[in-house]
């Protein structure tokens, strides 16, 4: 799934290619990719403009010319937003199935045309992603629902210390809570873990002061660092500029089960967490 520093680049990217371009048309190839009333959601879109591109943790937030309503973009597992103007393709999103050169493709579910020409396709592959219409108020409690977020102002180190106290749950599903903190997903968990010396199967209450202290400037640390490096990508993955994401290079754990740790050389272990696949090494981490 794309987490926060792949869907901020995709966010920054887009902005230099679509705000203000007036929308011509939109095409709904199944309904299920949009929320509500499908000739509705066509309606408010066509002949409309994206003014501004948001971001709160995984969810794209567009707003819609001078009007209260807003495109709000969630590509969960498989969603990929690909934008193609005069042969130029520039993609986002998730890795599979690979970006083909040749546009709409059988995965092309939500396609909207702009007054110069210029095509973004909403693709996915398992249709759990989502394009919905929502106004200024329902925005508001949207956004509400998610946690604080890294790189902002609200993500204190006493706010973070907070989500730990007296949570039996696990520090990794802890980390991957939206209500708790937005954002961050399977990829950086692990390699948050990493970084902090923590195995992520261990009590949230169980962590020192000095444990979460040293967990939280690592989530900040490796969220930035991955932002600054657009990402991490796999396969042919392309973020929204057609370049490939340089954090992959910078990995320790993640996606390396049955390698040795880079640190001390024991073979990394696999497990589960959350229901989702974990990798940590134990010697490293405790």
């Amino acid at each position: 799934m794309p987490e926060l520093p792949e869907v901020e680049t995709i966010r920054n990217d887009l902005r230099e290619h679509v705000i203000d371009l007036p929308i011509t048309d939109v095409e709904v190839r199944r309904d299920s990719m949009v929320r509500g009333d499908t000739t509705a959601f066509i309606s408010v879109l066509r002949n409309n403009r994206i003014c501004v591109i948001d971001r709160v943790g995984k969810l794209i937030i567009c707003k819609l010319g001078d009007t209260d309503r807003y495109l709000l973009i969630h590509l969960k597992m498989t969603g990929q937003l690909i934008y193609v103007r005069e042969g130029e393709l520039i993609a986002g999103g998730h890795t599979e199935p690979p970006i083909e050169e040749q546009m709409p493709n059988r995965f092309s579910y939500v396609i909207v045309s702009f007054a110069d020409g210029s095509t973004l396709y909403f693709n996915d592959m398992r249709t759990f992603g989502y394009m919905d219409i929502v106004d200024g108020s329902e925005k508001y409690r949207i956004v509400k629902q998610f946690g604080i977020e890294p790189l902002t102002e609200q993500f204190t180190f006493d706010a973070f210390r907070t989500l730990f106290h007296d949570r039996k749950t696990s520090v990794k599903a802890l980390l991957l809570n939206q209500r708790h903190i937005a954002g961050i997903g399977n990829i950086y968990a692990d390699e948050i873990c990493f970084a902090a010396g923590i195995r992520p199967d261990r009590k949230s209450e169980s962590l020192t002061e000095v444990e979460l202290e040293m967990l939280y400037r690592k989530t900040d640390e490796i969220i930035a660092r991955a932002v600054e490096e657009r990402g991490t990508t796999f396969n042919s993955y392309r973020d929204p500029k057609g370049r490939k994401g340089n954090f992959l290079k910078h990995l320790k754990v993640y996606g390396r089960a049955g390698s040795l740790c880079i640190t001390c050389g024991t073979a990394l272990t696999r497990t589960k967490i959350a229901g989702r696949g974990t990798v940590y090494c134990s010697r490293c981490q405790s």
